[in-house]
């Protein structure tokens, strides 16, 4: 069994999920697998992520670099993203479960830094770092339980200890990280942060429905600040913030 388990949910984006593979081929820490959830991509996903393995194995210098021992490609109906990692979630066993989107490159001491960090703080049941999107970077700050209750700063590519992983609430269709991370506040579940830039989205995927406040503030009229402060105020209400 391997230390960490990591369910990568995609739907039609073929063209980003093998730079987030190379990325995790990439880890100086190499002790995990890989569950691939297609939730019903109808962009070819599934033959282009094996033509890669394929071709990636083949330049493997060792069995223990082929990555496809390592990736498991399963395909579902379309359902959404909280679906989807829940579904990569239940074939999960390792002791410590990451959730990537196929958006995402994650820097190469990304698995080991985390590792290390929740090894070393027992009483936190996840972790999270300082990230970019694109060319802007998001530093984020220490754990804080209000903080956390008046906005969403934590991204879902974050280290969880399985056990205490509740599950992504299915009904929620934004903000899924943040309904996560608040449903194990409640819970007595705390975050610890570290204080590096630690992987990269890629600008264009999930991570463009995020709204800073700067964009809250100078576009109050725009149609997608409008559906974001929506997003917000279903979570508030589900978690009694309001």
């Amino acid at each position: 069994m391997s230390v960490i388990d990591i369910v990568v949910p995609v739907y039609n984006q073929s063209d980003k999920i093998v730079d987030c593979l190379k990325s995790l081929k990439k880890q100086t820490f190499q002790d995990f697998k890989i569950f691939i959830i297609d939730d019903g991509s109808t962009d070819g996903l599934k033959d282009k992520l094996e033509l890669w393995l394929r071709a990636e194995n083949l330049n493997a210098k060792s069995y223990k670099n082929e990555i496809s021992t390592k990736t498991k490609i399963i395909k579902i109906d379309h359902g959404g993203a909280p679906r989807a990692r829940n579904s990569g979630a239940q074939l999960c066993s390792s002791e410590y479960i990451l959730f990537c989107d196929a958006d995402v490159i994650l820097h190469k001491n990304f698995l080991k830094t985390s590792l290390n960090t929740l090894t070393t703080n027992k009483n936190t049941s996840y972790c999270y770092t300082s990230f970019k999107f694109g060319w802007k970077k998001f530093k984020l700050w220490e754990f804080n339980e209000q903080k956390l209750k008046e906005m969403p700063y934590i991204h879902t590519t974050s280290l969880i200890r399985k056990k205490d992983f509740p599950g992504f609430d299915e009904n929620i269709k934004r903000l899924q990280d943040w309904d996560l991370w608040l449903t194990m506040l409640e819970q007595g579940k705390r975050g610890i942060w570290i204080p590096k830039y630690l992987f990269t989205v890629h600008p264009g995927g999930t991570m463009s429905k995020w709204m800073p406040k700067i964009f809250v503030r100078y576009f109050k009229r725009n149609k997608k600040v409008h559906s974001y402060l929506d997003a917000v105020e279903i979570v508030k209400k589900k978690h009694q913030l309001v």
